[in-house]
């Protein structure tokens, strides 16, 4: 645990399964590099003795669009998009704006069309979820880019599309 959390990382999960599965996901509040998780797995192979009992390890890290499952993880992403999934299945995107044990609030923005006005105008509202209420947090990163003109892209195929950044 001591290796684990320095430098500020700390579990996200630790499972050992029937047929002992043992995964080990970490995050840090400043990414998780992939020479950590090789470190924590080799730290974790020498307390363990495949002589004695066979298991298969795995030890990675979180990763943007994971999701978010300890209080730590919640608030190292104040201020970042998230999506939150319902029980039913709907989802709001919104910027996660505070956290604590019990739950989280996220601020989200609305179109609505104001009387008097020719344009929609923007509200901002924050709404408090109760984490166990709520399905699922992941955070999101989106990004506009062109998508390039090629034979299997029409002339108006340039969409947005999102990013998925691999976090190490």
């Amino acid at each position: 645990a001591e290796k684990i959390e320095a430098g500020g990382n700390f579990i996200v999960e630790l499972t050992v399964g029937a047929d002992n599965d043992i995964r080990l996901v970490v995050d840090g509040d400043n990414g998780i590099p992939i020479s950590y998780c090789e470190e924590l797995d080799a730290i974790v192979e020498t307390c363990l003795d495949r002589d004695k009992e066979d298991y298969s390890l795995e030890v990675s890290s979180a990763g943007i669009g994971a999701e978010l499952k300890v209080t730590r993880q919640f608030r190292k992403n104040i201020g970042n998009k998230v999506e939150v999934t319902m029980p039913n299945g709907a989802w709001i995107r919104g910027v996660l704006v505070d956290a604590d044990d019990e739950g989280f609030d996220i601020e989200t923005e609305e179109k609505r069309k104001v009387e008097g006005q020719k344009k929609k105008q923007t509200f901002t509202t924050v709404t408090h979820y109760n984490r166990a209420d709520v399905k699922m947090v992941r955070d999101i990163v989106e990004s506009t880019m062109k998508l390039p003109s090629a034979s299997i892209f029409s002339a108006t195929a340039a969409k947005t599309c999102s990013l998925l950044i691999i976090r190490w």
